[in-house]
């Protein structure tokens, strides 16, 4: 009986040891977050050194979103006065983690806040795994984006605005379309949608015409409104593709409660032109 006890005694040690050994162990870094004070009639810009890839917000009372046309920098603002502390956490393209505890104020001390320095960086924790292709993508549009016109493409105009494809280019199995969009009217374009897809040359009275829809793979650049008076430029990274006997390739941009819709037709010719990325 005693020996049945010593043995008990003895587990019971064993465990507490082992238990304290697990616990030292699974010691977490506690790392405090920014705090951010918002207000409902002001919004608030956080500019980040990276392109945004995930966003998170800790309460309804909380409006967020990214800037049109813009990869990093968030707009944020107070839903309504007075709004109980809730959180935010934003990831960035580099695996980046910054938080913040936000609270209300009815005037901030700053409202466009240049965000430098993240609580948890890549290099001290992997928050995810960064896909090699995307970032290589995402490079070539930048540069791609930059470079003077290289090609003599089609273009379509209607009533002031226009498209034309500035250049093409080809990296690996991607194609970049270098679009111009201009607008030299007095009205805003707000672009309704952006579509790329190949479609039959001709169209029998008894066939349906069968649309191919081309899924961009990457677009940078602003394709929610073109402004009045102004031109940008919009890069579109797509996969490799020909274009099929007695086909042809469609960009179509149409115009949200207008009827400035635009359209151009590319053709193999187009694309056995492009250029390489260098």
């Amino acid at each position: 009986m005693k020996r049945i006890r010593a043995v008990w005694v003895l587990g019971i040690f064993l465990a507490f040891i082992n238990f304290k050994s697990f616990a030292q162990d699974a010691k977490t870094a506690l790392i405090e977050p920014y705090r951010l004070a918002l207000t409902f009639s002001k919004t608030t810009n956080l500019i980040f050194p990276y392109a945004i890839k995930s966003i998170d917000k800790g309460s309804r009372d909380i409006l967020v979103q990214k800037a049109i046309g813009v990869e990093n920098v968030l707009q944020v603002k107070a839903a309504k006065p007075n709004f109980a502390e809730t959180n935010l956490t934003v990831v960035t393209a580099d695996g980046s983690l910054f938080s913040y505890v936000l609270n209300y104020a009815d005037k901030p001390t700053g409202i466009n806040i240049k965000v430098q320095n993240a609580q948890l960086k890549p290099e001290s924790v992997a928050v995810f795994t960064k896909d090699a292709t995307n970032d290589l993508i995402q490079r070539s549009a930048e540069k791609i984006s930059l470079k003077r016109k290289s090609a003599n493409g089609p273009n379509d105009v209607a009533n002031g605005t226009s498209i034309a494809i500035k250049g093409l280019y080809v990296q690996d199995d991607v194609l970049y379309f270098q679009f111009a969009l201009q607008n030299y009217s007095a009205l805003n374009y707000n672009i309704k949608l952006f579509r790329f897809f190949i479609k039959d040359k001709k169209k029998s009275k008894r066939t349906a015409s069968q649309e191919i829809e081309i899924n961009p793979i990457y677009i940078l650049g602003n394709t929610d409104v073109i402004r009045s008076n102004s031109e940008q430029v919009v890069v579109v990274a797509v996969p490799k593709f020909t274009i099929p006997d007695k086909k042809v390739f469609i960009v179509q941009m149409q115009e949200q409660n207008g009827g400035r819709n635009l359209q151009l037709e590319i053709r193999n010719k187009e694309i056995f032109k492009a250029w390489r990325v260098q």
